[in-house]
């Protein structure tokens, strides 16, 4: 079975949850860091779809560490546009990878 990491449906992209690690399988330590990488792997996949970060209008944030939302705010904050996109923070017990602290999807609007 072959998963797609978006799909689009009308004007609508749906991203599939992204984690902090790179191609070289490095996964950096921070959480600013997993969350630049994972933003990163967004704007990646949008693109490929004719879209950006200023597209997306809804995302959802799993954090291991509920206590690292102050650095995830600032990061996502640096890099994403305003008005900001709807969100939902979730904190869980782990993910994949224990090296992972974030992942991310997305929800994208290609209409105007």
């Amino acid at each position: 079975m072959v998963y797609e990491h978006v799909r689009a449906a009308g004007p609508l992209l749906f991203v599939a949850g992204q984690t902090p690690q790179r191609p070289s399988g490095e996964v950096p330590s921070d959480v600013r860091g997993q969350v630049e990488v994972v933003l990163g792997k967004i704007a990646a996949l949008l693109a490929e779809h004719d879209a950006g970060l200023r597209d997306v209008v809804r995302v959802t944030y799993y954090l291991t560490d509920i206590d690292d939302l102050p650095e995830v705010r600032a990061a996502l904050d640096a890099v994403l546009p305003v008005p900001r996109p709807t969100a939902t923070l979730v904190e869980v017990g782990g993910l994949v990878d224990p090296r992972f602290r974030i992942e991310i999807d997305a929800i994208a609007y290609r209409g105007d």
